[in-house]
């Protein structure tokens, strides 16, 4: 790669630690200079050397770095962003992007003006099970598509303690904004934008203010239905992708191990990362004539790594970023509507 991107993180929270300082860290197009830590200062106990900022505007006001990770609630990306691009950094958002479309558009016309890349994190498109039945799709192997369900199942009675996710009080709250992105995302980055669509929410857990439950249907051209579902009290997850064809169905479990291998302080250039555990596979029905033939697919290794290479490249060689503008802006439609 060309010379590495000085990078700065947000927090040094869950997301921080688990899904961002292990990758800036290793990942050669990256320079892992600092991080905003308010109260507790561990993340140099991680990473010897990394400088510790007191606060935000500490480590926007560091003239090195190049590129800003906006790894805090979802309420505050906007107005995070936009100081960051003002101190002439490039960012890297966690999802959702924003909590209203108005203030994404904003956002991608201010980088835009400034020439700097507004990246949206959207990790989970690059999760084993995810790339797995993308490829069944792109492919091919199910014919003509019928009937698409993806879904997130939890369970989880009590009442978290982020007040950002829990109170109706904060903007961007709740199950939806939470989930909602990854789901969403994943059905238009393949699908594409639909026709129409209906959504259906609710609050079923003692005392929450938040809907933790959420239902999308989406229609597509040729008649092809597609289901976005996720709630927090499934004792028994179903599988997380069922793809109904006129030449088969495709059947996955959640099954990318990224998250849980980064949580034990596995690295992301060792060699196991990323590879589902022996028994994942999805399954592959498929109808030829009077024959039917049942196929376990092994998933593509999981690839978050990838993510930060396609964030290099955006920056050092201006391709464009895949997590497009028009895509942000019809997941925010959605889930503001």
């Amino acid at each position: 790669m060309s010379k590495p991107i000085i990078t700065g993180l947000m927090s040094y929270g869950m997301s921080g630690k688990i899904f961002h300082a292990p990758f800036l860290a290793s990942n050669p197009g990256f320079f892992f200079k600092a991080v905003a830590e308010r109260h507790e200062k561990t993340a140099a106990l991680k990473y010897p050397g990394l400088k510790s900022y007191d606060s935000i505007e500490e480590l926007l006001a560091d003239d090195e770095i190049e590129l800003i990770v906006v790894n805090t609630p979802n309420y505050t990306h906007y107005d995070f962003a936009v100081r960051a691009l003002h101190a002439g950094k490039h960012v890297l958002i966690e999802k959702p992007a924003t909590v209203t479309c108005a203030e994404a558009k904003s956002l991608f016309a201010l980088g835009r003006g400034l020439n700097l890349k507004v990246m949206i994190y959207q990790n989970r498109r690059y999760n084993s099970d995810f790339l797995s039945v993308r490829d069944v799709i792109e492919g091919g192997k199910l014919g003509k598509l019928l009937e698409i369900h993806f879904r997130i199942d939890r369970y989880r009675m009590a009442i978290g303690g982020k007040q950002f996710k829990e109170s109706k009080d904060v903007p961007g709250n709740g199950l939806m904004y939470d989930l909602g992105s990854h789901l969403i995302d994943g059905a238009i980055s393949i699908l594409g934008k639909p026709l129409s669509y209906t959504k259906t929410t609710a609050a079923h857990r003692p005392g929450s203010e938040v809907d933790d439950y959420f239902h999308f249907h989406l229609k597509y051209p040729a008649q092809l239905n597609v289901y976005l579902t996720s709630g927090l009290l499934i004792a028994e997850p179903e599988a997380g992708f069922v793809v109904h064809g006129t030449s088969g169905s495709f059947l996955k479990m959640r099954t990318d191990i990224q998250e849980s291998q980064l949580m034990k302080d596995m690295l992301p250039d060792e060699n196991d990362f990323g590879i589902e555990a022996e028994g994942s596979e999805g399954k592959l029905v498929t109808i030829n004539g009077d024959e039917k033939s049942v196929e376990a697919l092994i998933a593509p290794k999981g690839a978050y790594n990838e993510l930060f290479n396609v964030v290099h490249h955006t920056i050092r060689s201006n391709t464009p970023f895949p997590i497009t503008e028009e895509q942000i802006i019809w997941q925010l439609e959605m889930l503001e509507t």
